[in-house]
């Protein structure tokens, strides 16, 4: 695909210079019970509320101006990313538990962009259910019309001292403080330049593995792709995990030709290693 505008250095790669997270980052596990209060993160303060619907999830929450993309009255298409990766993943939860699904592939695919106050239900049930690997899809809605669909493929971490609590509900309350600001300054993900945006590794932006969430890793894909089309909506977003993002800072950088994009996404900390790459279109 011809490059649009990209962040490039020396060979073509924008490399920065960061401090390497303490060692004992890697080490960490999940040691929660299932009684105890969730702790803070970035994600749970968007108001997503999962309930049981029958053998499946749905997940509900109301819009509001700091899920938008900036300069618009439109909801962010990572948003609905997270969601969807939060909900096919507390599916996988249910299938492998106590064992921690990490997620491989996440996809959302709109037919028009979500309105600025809607009410969104991301309705997931299980896809495929085998041994090494998890599938699951959603549908999309906005105030009760369909709106997209999407899924999420898991395959459970191979650091088998990392385990879930065996009790933990697949339900997800929305309890808790709410967004104040922006979604990407909660996040504290930046953009240096046009092309290029830089999310840090922070304790409440890690999932059940302590490696930087899905979701917002696809926050950071998104903000990379506005530095070039401000103003833009994604019609269509796929994200591919290909290792754990340990360390941080995650550098995404993104090229933009025609309202397609391909973005890549480093562990800068981990000596650059491409920790997932994402596709995206945009709408007209």
């Amino acid at each position: 695909m011809p490059a649009g505008r990209a962040a490039e250095g020396e060979g073509g790669r924008r490399r920065l210079r960061v401090r390497r997270a303490p060692a004992e980052c890697e080490d960490r596990r999940v040691t929660a019970e299932p009684d105890q209060e969730l702790p803070a993160h970035v994600l749970r303060e968007l108001g997503f509320d999962v309930r049981r619907d029958g053998d499946g999830l749905t997940g509900t929450a109301t819009v509001t101006p700091e899920l938008h993309v900036p300069g618009t009255d439109r909801l962010r298409t990572s948003v609905l990313a997270a969601w969807a990766d939060t909900v096919c993943g507390l599916l996988a939860v249910e299938a492998v538990r106590p064992a921690v699904p990490v997620t491989v592939e996440l996809d959302v695919h709109l037919s028009e962009p979500v309105p600025a106050t809607a009410t969104v239900q991301v309705v997931g049930r299980t896809v495929k259910r085998g041994r090494s690997v998890f599938v699951a899809e959603v549908e999309l809605r906005a105030d009760g019309r369909p709106l997209g669909v999407g899924g999420g493929s898991f395959m459970t971490s191979r650091d088998r001292s990392v385990r879930l609590p065996p009790r933990l509900s697949p339900e997800l309350p929305a309890t808790g403080p709410r967004l104040t600001v922006p979604l990407a300054e909660r996040a504290r993900c930046e953009r240096p330049e046009p092309g290029m945006a830089v999310l840090p590794r922070s304790e409440d932006g890690l999932n059940s593995s302590r490696t930087i969430n899905g979701g917002l890793i696809a926050l950071a894909a998104e903000e990379a792709v506005l530095g070039l089309v401000p103003g833009a909506t994604l019609c269509s977003m796929a994200v591919r995990y290909l290792q754990p993002a340990r360390l941080g800072p995650l550098v995404a950088t993104a090229r933009v030709d025609h309202g397609l994009g391909l973005v890549e996404l480093h562990d800068e900390g981990a000596g650059h290693r491409l920790s997932a790459v994402a596709t995206v279109r945009t709408f007209p």
